[in-house]
């Protein structure tokens, strides 16, 4: 049997997860009750779960290193980051590697997720447990970037930085590019 065996279960595991991350996937629930496909719901959870991922690295080129937030917000727009980019840059932004608990949660739901954009037939069961596993992923990165860096990437990221001076577009350029991301400015 599996650990979300139904649509009333998953939404019991949405509700149980903390306050940011029900917040940020606030339409979560409206998806999901409106008996929609799972895949949708599985869509959803991913397209939040790359915004925060962005969230991450730009907070942290922001907060850690004090990055110009026009400029960091401009690079971000046009950076194409693979799931193997994210976790190179993550490493040069916050000075360590995801864990591998909360690189290992999301593996198995991008297979799902794989499977469903090249149009495989993926069980119900098999679309509720990635759909979890990206809202535990959420609580794991959350939880790690936290206690680097003192902000959420999965919430409200209002005030992360505080008064801190910001380095100038020139100085964040060559950051950036030092950081792993694709500058062309």
């Amino acid at each position: 049997m599996s650990r979300i065996p139904s649509r009333i279960a998953l939404r019991k595991f949405y509700e149980a997860r903390n306050d940011e991350v029900r917040l940020y996937f606030e339409h979560f629930l409206a998806v999901l009750d409106n008996n929609l496909p799972y895949h949708i719901c599985l869509a959803y959870v991913f397209l939040k779960m790359e915004q925060a991922q962005n969230r991450a690295l730009y907070g942290g080129v922001d907060k850690i290193h004090r990055g110009k937030r026009d400029f960091v917000s401009r690079v971000m727009n046009f950076q194409h980051l693979t799931r193997d980019g994210f976790k190179d840059i993550y490493k040069n932004v916050f000075g360590k590697n995801i864990t591998t608990a909360t690189t290992k949660r999301l593996e198995e739901a991008e297979s799902i997720r794989d499977k469903v954009i090249h149009g495989k037939d993926v069980p119900d069961n098999e679309l509720r447990e990635a759909i979890a596993d990206v809202l535990e992923y959420a609580e794991l990165l959350n939880k790690e970037v936290s206690e680097i860096a003192g902000f959420k990437p999965f919430g409200s990221m209002k005030g992360f930085k505080g008064r801190a001076d910001s380095l100038d577009n020139r100085t964040t350029k060559w950051l950036m590019k030092g950081l792993g991301f694709g500058v062309r400015a």
